[in-house]
């Protein structure tokens, strides 16, 4: 099952202030939207989750970890995450209990898209939580990839495409992490990598705006084959068929990030 969010409808019905910041739903719940006594998705099932972050200036995330596969995926602002530079557009994946951090917020803030293909109940920080980092050794590995920054192209830019092109960022791995750069001519096409080679995927509209073709299930009050416009987002989940993505008038350029295959009930 495909399912799409509208970043205007995103923007308009779910943005909300945390003592963290402001946080945005796109797809799925997360611990600052879970209500006492709503059910928790279990953790060794897929459970798409996409919200947007944004950090005021000179904010600091302290170094943590969480117990599920993550991108992180910087939109606007810069800053730094641990020893990496970033600004928009700049992708970081870690495998769950992969600590990592500090991300510390420039002059002008930071926001990014935090995904996973699976439920999380929040951060783990350290050193208060090493401990637990340590016994997840014997089954998780620690693994990081990042790419970017990617700057998004101009509408002039777009403007100049004449066919597709699409290239890995993050070179795909043996268990199916990987993820893609595609920028897409006015009113042209991509198709994306077969889901089944990994465990799920996350397309972002970084640039321009796409629709998705027949048979994804909406967020909000977006339709079938409507535009996305910017910082929109798909999920593809691995029995799905390779996603198909129609570039509007303006042409795009998207993003799309496989998590990797783990087994699941």
């Amino acid at each position: 099952m495909i399912l799409t969010a509208d970043s205007t409808v995103a923007h308009r019905t779910g943005r909300r202030r945390t003592p963290n910041g402001w946080n945005t739903t796109f797809i799925g719940q997360n611990r600052s939207t879970l209500k006492p006594g709503d059910p928790v998705p279990a953790s060794d099932c897929l459970y798409p989750m996409a919200f947007l972050v944004e950090k005021e200036a000179g904010a600091i995330v302290h170094p943590h970890f969480h117990q599920a596969d993550q991108y992180q995926v910087v939109v606007q602002g810069s800053g730094r995450l641990g020893r990496h530079d970033i600004a928009s557009v700049a992708v970081h994946y870690t495998d769950a209990y992969s600590a990592y951090g500090p991300i510390v917020a420039a002059d002008e803030g930071v926001s990014w898209f935090t995904l996973r293909n699976a439920w999380d109940p929040g951060a783990r920080y350290m050193p208060e939580h090493r401990r637990q980092l340590r016994a997840a050794r014997a089954r998780h590995q620690h693994r990081e990839a990042t790419c970017g920054p990617l700057p998004p192209l101009t509408e002039a830019e777009r403007a100049a495409l004449t066919e597709t092109e699409g290239a890995a960022v993050i070179a795909e791995t043996a268990d199916g992490l990987g993820t893609w750069r595609y920028t897409v001519p006015a009113f042209g096409s991509v198709t994306g990598p077969d889901p089944a080679s990994g465990g799920g995927q996350f397309w972002l509209v970084s640039a321009g705006s796409a629709s998705v073709a027949p048979g994804a299930v909406t967020q909000g009050a977006v339709t079938q084959r409507a535009l996305l416009p910017v910082q929109s987002c798909v999920f593809v989940a691995p029995e799905d068929a390779a996603a198909c993505l129609c570039a509007g008038p303006g042409g795009a350029d998207l993003i799309c990030m496989q998590f990797p295959k783990r087994a699941r009930d």
